[in-house]
């Protein structure tokens, strides 16, 4: 009898297993029948979140060029030394990564440690948030000649328009330098390499240059995107105050900031004082720069363009400012339909005055005309948004408003950037 009953549980020992499994599944299946039927959600208040996708999105960032040699570091130079740079970023987030670029150099740079915090004031930082950057899992790294690089993600709070200091201990660097002259912000350089926790920044050497810098992206949602802004000297801000952040692009990041429906867009300012649409000027042209500085740029929906002055400002006779006016807007079209061909809309900046600077003449004013006539004819750029309008005087509509000039009557003054800045329509990033 013993035997029979183990030969018949042997039998049906597979039977009794899925007997079992179907007692403990089925109910589980019918409470998800339940959660989908009632849309998981009912009045126990079942919830189930969304999937979050995210993606980068340039925060911050600046035009690397070859820094020429009235503008490279200061003595005691680069190589064995720290150097703390601050930048202000647009939007915020938990999660970013930053880049590196040793472009325009011909020897290698060694960064041998890298940390960011938050900066306090001028050379201090909050060391409690003060944060080692990672490269592919290793604290230092060789930056090619030709090459851009980025640290690997880290955590950090980034609020937006905060100011981060990000300080760099390099080992052997490239006599030519790859960098942004143009920061409108202070940077400190400390010599020897000591452990940067109890670098005294007090005592460093002080320049108004960024050097290696290049980016900082966000970890952010879907909904989040950038604006990158293609410009010169004027984008670039000379005649803004220095370490005050008020250039025409940080003030239309603030006002993006004040608008629910735009304040988690990101405005990245790849403004180059002296820059070309051409050729000359300083820096690589804005068409030799395009796929850079706008294309590889990651999160960027909106592009705006405000170039060509100093295109027309080098031309010596009508004939010749008539040529470069007709380039310059070619120019232009080559730009548009890349930037399209990217799914990113095209805002056309108009030239603003220049009667009473030293790039005024007759011919010149006219070839400027032409361009800006171009430029707000419907159908090239996908909006316009009217500098010229915002800033010429109304009783002398060649020159820009007294009041608004820097004292050249080519550059705005801080009041003449916060008029850009403002003047901007919001709705075009909604």
């Amino acid at each position: 009898m013993h035997y029979k009953i183990l030969a018949f549980w042997k039998r049906n020992i597979t039977s009794f297993r899925s007997i079992r499994l179907t007692l403990l599944v089925l109910p589980i299946c019918l409470l998800i029948g339940v959660f989908i039927s009632s849309g998981f959600s009912n009045s126990d208040n079942i919830k189930v979140l969304p999937l979050v996708k995210t993606k980068w999105v340039g925060t911050w960032s600046t035009a690397p060029q070859l820094v020429e040699p009235r503008n490279k570091p200061p003595e005691p130079g680069l190589t064995n030394n720290i150097l703390r740079q601050v930048v202000c970023v647009s939007i915020g987030g938990k999660k970013i990564r930053l880049k590196f670029s040793n472009e325009f150099s011909t020897e290698p740079v060694e960064m041998k440690t890298v940390q960011i915090a938050v900066s306090t004031d001028s050379s201090s930082v909050d060391e409690s948030t003060s944060k080692s950057l990672q490269f592919d899992g290793k604290k230092n790294i060789t930056i090619q000649p030709g090459e851009a690089i980025y640290s690997d993600p880290i955590a950090f709070d980034l609020n937006p328009r905060m100011k981060v200091a990000i300080t760099i201990s390099f080992g052997k660097t490239s006599a030519d330098v790859t960098g942004h002259p143009g920061s409108r912000t202070t940077s400190y350089l400390l010599s020897g390499s000591e452990n940067l926790s109890i670098a005294d920044f007090s005592k460093a050497t002080k320049t108004d240059h960024w050097y290696v810098i290049n980016g900082i992206d966000v970890e952010a949602t879907k909904a989040a995107a950038s604006i990158a802004i293609l410009g010169n000297s004027i984008t670039d801000g000379r005649g803004s105050g220095t370490n005050k952040q008020n250039r025409w692009p940080d003030i239309l990041a603030k006002e993006l900031l004040k608008n629910p429906k735009t304040k988690k867009i990101g405005v990245l300012n790849m403004g180059i004082g002296g820059n070309c649409v051409l050729k000359g000027g300083l820096g690589p042209t804005a068409l030799d720069r395009f796929d850079r500085d706008i294309l590889k740029q990651k999160g960027v929906r909106w592009l705006i363009i405000m170039e060509g002055v100093n295109d027309l400002g080098k031309t010596q006779d009508s004939i010749a400012a008539d040529s470069v006016a007709k380039n310059i807007i070619e120019g232009y079209e080559k730009m548009i339909d890349k930037a399209h061909a990217h799914d990113i809309k095209v805002y056309g900046g108009t030239i603003t005055p220049i009667k009473k600077s030293f790039y005024y003449k007759d011919y010149r004013e006219d070839a400027r005309q032409i361009v800006n006539n171009w430029i707000r004819t419907r159908g090239h750029f996908d909006a316009v948004i009217d500098f010229d309008k915002t800033l010429r005087n109304p009783e002398e509509p060649l020159t820009i408003l007294p009041k608004a000039q820097s004292g050249d009557y080519l550059h705005p003054n801080e009041l003449g950037y916060q008029m850009i800045g403002k003047a901007i329509d919001l709705s075009l990033f909604e």
